[in-house]
């Protein structure tokens, strides 16, 4: 079982100065982003950029955020990355399953047999969360919240707590892994990202986007299991294995979903293991 991403630092399309340094920087994943931190007039030379860097040889997964459907560019950033060996598309608003047939289809004309990664940007898209996360082609689904701050009309970070939590419940049922937190959009505030990291983690998220290097050792420390946390699941794996029995010595109860997390936690402690020797 793959281990899941801490991290994923998104780095403008038009800035290819950076894009060696977000790979080597501690971040588990890279996004080059073609959509929201790019402005209007430089698509086209972003999207060049992209398509170049993204054939040279890299050790982390690298994802493209390419324009939403309603721009009229997503053909051209899908095709530009015709042949590429990407990791994923990250398809931005999408709202229905035909946005995700739709994102599907441009990946296939375009010979790229990646999945998608669909952000849940507008209360419509929040309704149909499950339908979205249980499409063919869709490896995960996560909330893009500043769009969604303003089609809810909420005026408090709390207000997007039933979102956030439909999400997951979405993506859970769905058999889809655990949605990656949405970015922190106020750099400089270490106590204050640590605790929202904390808080979206509680809520079931695991891992988070970050816009700038700096925010990527807070998240990176909060989804890093603990010593406790390895050792706790490899008591649940091993009792499964051993015994096949639903309740372990110390009253935890183990069934099917219990010892998946556990070995997700392993998982992830041993690419952290390999990573330091």
């Amino acid at each position: 079982m793959s281990a899941p991403l801490r991290s994923i630092l998104y780095v403008p399309g038009d800035r290819p100065d950076r894009f060696e340094k977000a790979l080597a920087s501690d971040a588990d994943g890279v996004v080059l982003d073609l959509e929201d931190s790019v402005a209007a007039g430089a698509k086209v030379p972003a999207r060049s950029a992209v398509a170049e860097f993204v054939r040279s040889p890299w050790q982390k997964p690298l994802f493209v955020r390419v324009n939403g459907l309603a721009s009229e560019l997503t053909a051209a950033d899908v095709n530009a990355l015709a042949g590429a060996p990407i990791a994923g598309i990250r398809a931005p608003k999408v709202e229905s399953t035909a946005d995700v047939a739709a994102f599907a289809r441009l990946a296939d004309e375009a010979g790229l047999r990646v999945d998608l990664w669909c952000l849940l940007e507008s209360a419509r898209a929040v309704e149909l969360a499950y339908e979205i996360a249980r499409s063919p082609r869709v490896a995960a689904i996560a909330l893009g919240e500043a769009d969604l701050v303003a089609s809810l009309g909420v005026r408090a970070d709390e207000g997007l707590d039933y979102a956030r939590a439909r999400c997951v419940v979405a993506a859970r049922a769905a058999g889809r892994p655990a949605p990656m937190q949405a970015v922190y959009t106020t750099l400089g505030d270490e106590e204050g990202l640590r605790r929202s990291t904390e808080h979206g983690r509680a809520l079931g998220f695991f891992g988070r986007m970050a816009i700038h290097p700096a925010q990527v050792g807070v998240i990176n420390d909060v989804f890093t299991p603990s010593a406790q946390e390895v050792a706790a699941a490899r008591e649940a794996v091993d009792a499964a294995a051993s015994s096949g029995a639903d309740a372990m010595p110390d009253g935890r109860f183990v069934d099917r979903a219990v010892v998946e997390q556990a070995r997700l936690v392993l998982a992830l402690a041993e690419r952290l293991s390999e990573a330091t020797r």
